[in-house]
């Protein structure tokens, strides 16, 4: 079941996650030779399941975050790697996460946000409205409290 990306993405395969995750146990030292033993001794001492990692090394990738945060803290590897190297994330997607860019118009209505988040119901749009303007009154007013300490 080889999964593939759309034409043009800059997001790993599934072959390409199997190869990197194979030579990711080779520098830690788990010969991944057929009759290796590396696979037995890295499932063994990572926790995930052999069927798990068969299935990655067998190109048909991983997608679950629980698997892919395992595979990190067995690896001693960023999390955001490990999503980069399965295909989740491209290195230009988690750059725009990290980074940011400002909006064109400034920092959203609570009503622009209400609509970004998908909450339609009137109602439910007036209690989010009512709530985001309350806290924003309640910041300004703890800094301006502090900027009086000061």
């Amino acid at each position: 079941m080889e999964q593939n990306n759309q034409p043009g993405s800059d997001k790993a395969t599934p072959a390409e996650f199997a190869r990197w995750l194979r030579d990711q146990l080779e520098r830690r030292g788990y010969d991944m030779r057929p009759r290796g033993g590396g696979q037995s001794r890295f499932v063994a001492d990572s926790g995930l399941s052999v069927g798990t990692i068969s299935r990655i090394l067998n190109k048909q990738g991983a997608q679950d975050i629980k698997v892919l945060e395992a595979l990190a803290h067995a690896l001693g590897l960023p999390l955001a790697e490990v999503l980069i190297a399965a295909g989740v994330l491209s290195r230009r997607e988690l750059a725009d996460v990290q980074n940011p860019a400002p909006r064109p118009d400034g920092p959203l209505t609570p009503e622009q946000a209400a609509e970004e988040m998908g909450i339609e119901d009137p109602e439910d749009v007036a209690h989010f409205v009512n709530t985001t303007e309350f806290l924003i009154r309640r910041r300004a007013k703890t800094r301006n409290g502090r900027a009086a300490e000061n």
